[in-house]
């Protein structure tokens, strides 16, 4: 994340597979970031599959206008599998954070010395919570606590936003992902 005084510019890559809320959870963290009065582009890509092919989604938080949703070279990645994380983590800024699913990630591969990498089991986390689908929550949360741009309280307050109505009932299980991740987090953090 590039700042200066009152003025951030950070770009995200979040990726999986289809069927592990890769597009969700970004559409939160963009819903996120305009309830909190931030300019945000949000570019979607799905594979050909859907469920079990891959997803990703290029989010750009800034506080001034964003010139192109493309992502060249992110601040943050939060990868979910390990095909995901082969095909991003080369571009990944120096200095920049990594945050993975170590659940479905064993090997990372060599990266800048500077990149602060947090392996979060988020799908056992998730399993724990009584509802595997929520491991993207559980990595956001763990996103949300080492950047410091957002905070859960506020992706809290816009889950109703993103959720359909249908899945209101969810709130209380995502909300505790997301702060279980965001615990997991505050205690782990490694260097590559």
């Amino acid at each position: 994340m590039r700042e200066t005084r009152n003025d951030f510019y950070e770009e995200i890559i979040i990726a999986g597979f289809g069927g592990q809320g890769i597009i969700s959870v970004s559409k939160l963290l963009a819903q996120m970031a305009m309830n909190a009065g931030k300019e945000i582009t949000l570019m979607p890509s799905y594979g050909a599959e859907v469920r079990g092919g891959t997803a990703n989604c290029m989010i750009t938080i800034a506080e001034r206008e964003i010139a192109c949703p493309v992502i060249g070279k992110p601040d943050s990645l939060i990868m979910m599998n390990e095909t995901s994380l082969n095909k991003f983590a080369p571009r990944l800024k120096k200095g920049g954070l990594l945050v993975l699913n170590s659940s479905m990630i064993d090997n990372v591969p060599q990266l800048d010395e500077t990149i602060e990498v947090i392996a979060v089991p988020a799908d056992e986390l998730a399993v724990q919570l009584g509802n595997p689908k929520v491991a993207n929550m559980v990595a956001l949360g763990a996103y949300l606590q080492k950047r410091d741009l957002l905070t859960i309280d506020i992706a809290v307050q816009a889950l109703p936003d993103v959720l359909a109505e249908r899945y209101h009932k969810t709130i209380p299980v995502n909300t505790e992902a997301l702060r279980r991740g965001a615990e997991f987090a505050l205690h782990s953090s490694l260097t590559a």
